[in-house]
């Protein structure tokens, strides 16, 4: 397989015939993760590659990375003999040495162009090289977990590249067939921050970027606004249906009590049979007592106080006023409250010497008539 590993280019000096020269750290041991996609495993989200220090300062790990090309961005394909001309914009010395855990690799630039973009702040490297992918998991002596070990590790060139990943630390970077396009040194970049991550992109890529999440904005406030107006249409016809049903209720309620006041016709006779029988008791009590439109107990009430004074039934309780009605009805007889229906009932009665008494009218009314000829 073929990675790329990103340094920064640190300690340049010019020579007397114009090249640029450095030194650049170009590996290092440890483990680097990978998504899964760049080593292969499209099945693992990440993968961690231990690098051993074996494969790394080996004998023949350290040979590959002296007198390598240095190009300009990394080409598209391994560079070898039949494109070196191609791409090379410089070389690699031969005096390859371990920096700690970091292999150090001296460098010459000798292409103008490329010697103008590093100084105007291209200066990252970006290693490329071969390996071998063991997919053996283990632990480092570190008591590190691991996934796969990187064996036979052979550089293939060195390129200058505008943005490494981790700045001055050895990093291995995407697959040789992955390698991302080289930004312009001299292109403006903006930092735009998306679900909290800042990312740096050119003004082309922060306007997009901008753009899209206005209209991610717009699409969740017109969807929350959905959503509330939908909320509010169902709370209104609930409350539209409470209100009918609160209306439904009131009538059932009115209903019911219009029922209740309904009189059936034992009862209505019971109700006239006994006002009738309270009026004839009134008027046999106190016959100037007036009982039209009045209440049955505004009639005793008004029967008492015609009999028994004002004093009677001033501040007194409607039950001690029934009872005294009562008791002043003992002692009367009611009066017939319709004596012409019961004249037709019992007929013509004669009482004591009625008969008598009306000859004797009869015969004065003739001698009253008859009396001018006993003047005359």
């Amino acid at each position: 397989m073929l990675f790329t590993d990103k340094i920064a280019l640190s300690g340049t000096r010019r020579t007397g015939d114009g090249y640029l020269v450095a030194d650049a750290k170009v590996a290092r041991t440890g483990i680097q993760i990978y998504l899964g996609r760049e080593v292969g495993k499209p099945e693992m989200e990440q993968v961690r590659v231990f690098r051993p220090e074996a494969e790394v300062f080996s004998n023949d790990a350290l040979a590959s990375f002296a007198h390598r090309p240095v190009t300009n961005d990394h080409p598209a394909e391994a560079v070898g003999a039949r494109n070196w001309k191609q791409h090379s914009v410089g070389m690699t010395g031969g005096d390859i040495a371990r920096d700690g855990e970091f292999v150090r690799v001296p460098m010459t630039v000798m292409d103008q162009a490329a010697i103008d973009a590093v100084e105007a702040g291209k200066r990252e490297l970006s290693m490329g090289y071969a390996c071998d992918l063991d997919f053996t998991a283990g632990t480092t002596p570190a008591g590190e977990a691991y996934d796969a070990i990187q064996k036979n590790i052979r550089g293939n060139h060195l390129a200058i590249v505008a943005a490494g990943r981790a700045g001055p630390q050895c990093r291995i970077g995407d697959s040789w067939a992955a390698i991302p396009p080289v930004k312009d040194p001299h292109m403006t970049l903006k930092t735009v921050t998306v679900d909290g991550i800042p990312i740096e992109v050119t003004d082309q890529g922060a306007t997009v970027i901008t753009t899209l999440l206005g209209r991610i904005a717009d699409s969740k406030t017109a969807n929350d606004k959905l959503v509330s107006d939908h909320a509010a249409a169902i709370a209104a016809k609930d409350k539209d249906l409470a209100a009918k049903d609160g209306d439904l209720a009131k009538k059932d309620a009115e209903i019911d009590a219009l029922k209740g006041k309904i009189v059936d016709g034992a009862a209505l006779d019971a109700l006239v049979q006994g006002r009738g029988d309270l009026v004839a008791k009134a008027k046999a009590i106190a016959p100037g007592v007036a009982t039209d439109g009045k209440s049955d107990a505004d009639i005793r009430k008004a029967v008492v106080a015609a009999k028994l004074g004002d004093e009677a039934v001033k501040d007194k309780a409607a039950a001690y006023i029934d009872a005294r009605f009562d008791i002043l009805a003992e002692d009367v007889k009611p009066a017939d409250p319709d004596p012409v229906r019961r004249l037709s009932i019992d007929g013509l009665k004669q009482v004591g010497d009625a008969r008598q008494q009306a000859d004797a009218a009869w015969e004065k009314s003739v001698t009253n008539m008859n009396a001018w000829r006993k003047e005359a």
